[in-house]
């Protein structure tokens, strides 16, 4: 899924498929993902990053952002408990507003 939404952010962006234009904003319910393509390909790069340099917090960011798991669920998924998670979580969260912040 995570693929599916950075390459369709990507071909958004080109300018073959009008990325020169400027959009319209549509109401938050009639959007599937509301984030623009700059923070999906941002967010893309940032969780490359965090996988070289933790794996499982990379991972549990793809199950709760892109799979919509719960923290409960993607602990069961990762064989962690649900506080260990919570903490991971934690830490993928600043980790990842830090390294989108400093682009």
């Amino acid at each position: 899924m995570r693929r599916i939404l950075v390459e369709n952010a990507r071909r958004r962006k080109s300018l073959k498929r009008g990325g020169n234009l400027d959009r319209q904003d549509l109401a938050a319910s009639q959007l599937m993902a509301p984030e623009s393509c700059d923070n999906l390909i941002a967010l893309d790069e940032a969780l490359d990053l965090l996988a070289t340099e933790d794996p499982v917090s990379a991972e549990l960011v793809k199950l709760r952002y892109f799979a919509g798991l719960t923290v409960p669920q993607a602990a069961e998924v990762l064989g962690v408990s649900p506080r260990k998670a919570d903490f991971i979580w934690a830490f993928a969260r600043s980790w990842l507003r830090r390294e989108i912040g400093s682009e």
